[in-house]
């Protein structure tokens, strides 16, 4: 397992873990971060992602990032 901001541009994976307090994972959750979904990272700038998650572009800070396994 590795964090979402180490995965490569174009990359299939699938999230593994959700981490972060009660909130965080809700706000994730809420956002389609679920365990076994799959996301493509579309592009990153500054360790922020824009990602394919649920057949919608999402973009996330890289602290949220952070809480995201692949």
């Amino acid at each position: 397992m590795m964090p979402l901001t180490l995965a490569g541009i174009g990359e299939n994976n699938t999230i593994q873990k959700v981490g972060g307090n009660e909130e965080t994972r809700r706000f994730l959750g809420n956002l389609g971060f679920l365990v076994g979904t799959p996301i493509i990272v579309l592009s990153t700038i500054g360790g922020n992602v824009i990602v394919n998650v649920r057949d919608s572009r999402v973009a996330i800070n890289k602290d949220m990032a952070r809480y995201i396994m692949i």
